[in-house]
């Protein structure tokens, strides 16, 4: 079942067709939650924005995708999260978890690897909120830009700016090295 039709199956009361999106859609708004700093709370922020989302499904366009869609709930819950504990919560990616299993590593490069990362992620966390959810969305989550557009609710332009200035203050970070 495509999104589409688990949409009008859902908007017509079958909630199993809306499980479906929740399947589908669940990993990726969960990360995103994740990365943008809900911290141990992701899955408090994620039931929430399915919740939101299934509530104001009959508001949503039809011809827009439902990921970036449901993603930007996500993101929506994720900073009215963080805005209300007053703080900026750490984020929490587990960089090898995400890695694709390529064979035994060297201890060394796996230690290489794991210092790069938590020097990535440690200057991740210290870019200005706009920025940091820019580079999350293009760089961690994969996003498209015209996506990463419609999650943060701002122009192509300003993805491409706030992307921009956040690997420019990475690499001054971290060095070349780490990033591309």
């Amino acid at each position: 079942m495509d999104d589409d039709e688990a949409i009008t199956r859902a908007l017509a009361g079958d909630l199993d067709a809306y499980e479906v999106l929740v399947a589908r859609y669940s990993v990726a708004a969960h990360r995103t939650a994740a990365l943008l700093g809900a911290g141990d709370e992701a899955e408090d922020v994620v039931q929430e924005a399915f919740v939101k989302a299934f509530r104001h499904l009959g508001g949503f366009r039809r011809e827009a995708a439902f990921k970036p869609w449901l993603l930007r709930i996500v993101a929506n819950e994720t900073h009215n999260l963080t805005r209300s504990r007053g703080r900026r919560a750490d984020l929490t990616v587990r960089l090898g978890q995400e890695r694709e299993p390529d064979g035994p590593d060297s201890p060394e490069g796996i230690v290489v690897a794991a210092d790069g990362g938590a020097r990535l992620l440690a200057a991740v966390r210290k870019l200005p909120d706009r920025e940091r959810e820019a580079v999350v969305c293009r760089y961690f989550l994969q996003l498209s830009e015209l996506e990463t557009a419609e999650v943060l609710g701002v122009r192509l332009g300003t993805v491409k700016s706030r992307t921009s200035r956040g690997l420019r203050r990475l690499r001054e970070e971290v060095g070349r090295e780490l990033l591309p």
